[in-house]
């Protein structure tokens, strides 16, 4: 069985993408699509054979150094990531060699998201039908070309120290170029694509971070790219 042909994965992607159509309908503009609970052992907690794939609409984009409103999240995290542009459509069962030549470019990006209810194997339609807790996406305005994340050390600074440091950004992920694939494979299987110009933001370099009451901040560099940072209010 695919991936895809989870019956938990049809459910929740078919309501999922349906949302998205009708927000589209109304007027909002796609930015791109979004991967979660990538990590090994997320997968095999949740019962899972790839990744979850998600959606992200303009709307939720904001300037590295934006002030973010966490007020009334109930479990707000933190995932510092890795941002591909795509530089033309993908088609379904396209393999990983393909994917990497389809893609424009890297960045540095940070999403937020409000981790509530906590995703189990029995919720999992509805953590779809949610958009897998998406709020906000944050990207850096430098980019490096190609799909290659050779030669990249990705730090997490937090409370003025670095935190986390990483020379392999695909340990917890699994490599770029299959998640691209696999985001291509996933959508035309619910009636989508991945089209030129999406942004995808591949998963969690470092374990989602929990954003703690009264914290100010947090930046990730993905050197040598660049760095993206929020700033937090609690009002």
């Amino acid at each position: 069985m695919k991936s895809w042909e989870d019956p938990r994965i049809v459910r929740g992607m078919t309501a999922q993408l349906a949302k998205r159509r009708e927000r589209i309908a109304a007027g909002e503009t796609p930015l791109g699509w979004k991967v979660g609970f990538g990590a090994p052992a997320s997968m095999q907690r949740l019962g899972l054979q790839a990744p979850l794939v998600g959606y992200l609409m303009q709307a939720a984009l904001l300037p590295s150094g934006s002030s973010v409103s966490i007020a009334s999240y109930s479990k707000p995290v933190l995932e510092p990531e890795i941002a591909v542009r795509m530089a033309r459509d993908l088609p379904g069962g396209s393999p990983p060699e393909a994917a990497g030549t389809a893609v424009k470019e890297l960045m540095p990006a940070i999403e937020l998201a409000d981790l509530d209810p906590a995703p189990t194997p029995d919720n999992l339609d509805l953590v779809l039908e949610g958009d897998i807790f998406q709020r906000q996406v944050l990207l850096c305005s430098s980019t490096r070309p190609g799909a290659s994340v050779s030669g990249l050390t990705s730090r997490l600074i937090r409370r003025g120290a670095e935190v986390a440091r990483t020379t392999e950004p695909e340990a917890l992920t699994g490599k770029l170029v299959d998640l691209v694939a696999h985001v291509a494979s996933t959508l035309a299987a619910f009636g989508e694509r991945l089209a030129a110009g999406d942004i995808i933001i591949t998963g969690s370099i470092t374990p989602a971070v929990t954003i703690e009451r009264g914290e100010v901040g947090i930046a990730h560099a993905l050197d040598p790219i660049g760095e993206v940072s929020v700033k937090f209010t609690w009002a």
